[in-house]
């Protein structure tokens, strides 16, 4: 390997591993992905920020949209090599080679069909005809750059002996980067180790060129594929950002170039991304298309560095490294997530509670706080923080107060007058009521009354979102009026009616507590 002299690359690191990113081309052609020409260059961009060292603008010859993405990308990126994709075509390769004139460094990158299936019914050549072409495209794309790229479409699926005849032709015809692609994802990482390492041993002249892999991930199997051809011998990978590609996508890059860091016993390598930019172009790629990555996609999901089940929280609370096996902040994110939601332990919940400032809540009113959360948690799927803000406050206030909330049960309708069935606990004592009204809030209202009579009157009832969504905690403010004096209780839950009987109740044991400062007699009719 040490012995490469690459027209663009010079003398070869025997461990450098170049990264060729086809988001541009390859990831483009997936159904839905397309991109106009202002969104290529922003994504190009963006990839040269990130550092990969080759950039697949395009396939030229496809369309003149695509020659002219193709071009503009050539003229305005800086720093990696820019390539055109090329058919074994005189009019594709002359295409490309026009497109990626004004590059710094350009590459063009011929292709052709080597598989039996693919011979027989796609092209419908001899393999001596292929051969003839392979060597006749890699010749007419020399006149345009001294870096030539060939690839065997469907490689994995090539006879060996077939294939090794195909890269000495392109080798001997001026290829500097040999590329064997399992391009219907149908090889598994024995394959590639198999493959790649007989067409280096066998093939004249392969210590002087670069192998590539291009993994598709019909299997499952893209990233594992490409990592086995690193340990064969091949020294650039082709992969995409977010995996997009035909049908099931491609090795994706940040899987890829993550592995390599995190596993350096097992894939003793290096390359030039600069990791911390992952997250912000998996971003913009994801505004680009209009597609979203997949909440568990590894790296860049948002679920790659979050955490709700209570036991794994425990422990990234003790140390990150018991659950994660890389930063965060290594890919981009700002921090790990400690979810709040069913799954979630006490250890998470009181560190939820430090970050937000209650770190001062007793023992008491954090085993109520967290016996809610619990409650709430079984209704939404996730808890922000400010759910949790709201049910800890709605907790604290009623700490020492003798009227509690227990249960509510409302039925309401077009057809007949609301009621409510309400249970409280006053003084430790359940009590409940019965009552209907001119709405289900009026209802559970009258139900309170009828348990705790009172003569102060309700002066305010305001409701308003916690957070979004349907699933939202619904936040309620009462104010009661009595002899002059006014009180605002507040409430929360997801169940509105609920969350204003919360409120009505704190108010009034707030009126509880104001009289018995004043007088030792409770607040009844």
């Amino acid at each position: 390997m040490s012995q490469i002299d690459h027209p663009n690359f010079g003398k070869m690191d025997e461990n450098r591993v170049i990264i060729f990113d086809t988001t541009l081309r390859d990831g483009e052609q997936s159904p839905g992905f397309s991109m106009n020409i202002e969104e290529k260059l922003r994504m190009a961009e963006m990839l040269a920020e990130l550092g990969v060292d080759v950039l697949e603008a395009g396939f030229p010859a496809a369309s003149p949209g695509d020659f002219e993405a193709v071009s503009r990308i050539a003229k305005a990126a800086k720093g990696p090599v820019i390539t055109g994709l090329a058919r074994a075509a005189a009019n594709d390769i002359t295409r490309a080679g026009e497109a990626i004139r004004a590059a710094e460094r350009k590459r063009i990158h011929t292709f052709i069909s080597t598989s039996p299936l693919h011979m027989k019914y796609k092209l419908r050549m001899e393999p001596e005809t292929v051969l003839e072409h392979v060597t006749s495209s890699v010749t007419l794309a020399r006149q345009f750059t001294d870096d030539v790229e060939w690839s065997a479409e469907d490689g994995t699926r090539t006879d060996i002996e077939f294939l090794c005849r195909c890269v000495e032709a392109a080798i001997k015809a001026g290829a500097t980067t040999i590329n064997i692609p399992d391009t219907v994802g149908y090889a598994v990482p024995e394959d590639m180790a198999r493959i790649f390492s007989t067409v280096r041993a066998r093939v004249p002249g392969a210590e002087r060129v670069i192998f590539s892999s291009h993994c598709h991930n019909d299997l499952g199997l893209a990233v594992a594929n490409t990592l086995a051809a690193l340990h064969a011998g091949a020294r650039q990978v082709e992969c995409t950002i977010n995996g997009i590609g035909e049908r099931a996508g491609n090795a994706a890059l940040e899987e890829v170039v993550m592995a390599i860091r995190t596993r350096p016993d097992a894939n003793p390598y290096h390359h030039g991304i600069e990791t911390t930019r992952i997250l912000r172009t998996s971003k913009l790629l994801a505004t680009v298309t209009g597609f979203d990555v997949q909440p568990n996609k590894a790296i860049v999901g948002r679920n790659a560095f979050a955490h709700e089940s209570g036991i794994h929280q425990d422990g990234m609370l003790k140390n990150a490294a018991t659950y994660e096996i890389m930063t965060p902040e290594s890919v981009g994110w700002q921090k790990t997530a400690l979810v709040m939601g069913k799954h979630s332990g006490r250890a998470a919940f009181r560190d939820k509670l430090n970050a937000l400032g209650y770190g001062d809540l007793g023992d008491n009113a954090l085993n109520d706080a967290f016996r809610r959360f619990k409650d709430l948690a079984d209704r939404k799927k996730l808890v922000y923080d400010d759910d949790i803000v709201a049910l800890v406050d709605d907790e604290v206030v009623r700490g020492h107060q003798r009227i509690k909330f227990i249960s509510l049960e409302v039925w309401a309708g077009s057809k007949d007058k609301p009621r409510a069935l309400l249970e409280l606990e006053v003084d430790g004592t359940p009590a409940t009521a019965d009552a209907r009204g001119d709405g289900p809030v009026d209802a559970a209202f009258n139900a309170v009354r009828a348990i705790f009579p009172h003569t102060a009157e309700l002066r305010l009832f305001s409701v308003g979102a916690v957070t979004e969504g349907t699933d939202a905690q619904a936040r309620c403010t009462v104010r009661l009026e009595e002899e002059g004096k006014s009180v605002d209780g507040q409430g929360a839950d997801t169940d509105t009616i609920v969350a204003a009987v919360r409120a009505y109740v704190h108010a009034l044991n707030k009126l509880v507590t104001k009289r018995a400062r004043t007088a030792p007699a409770s607040l009844s009719a």
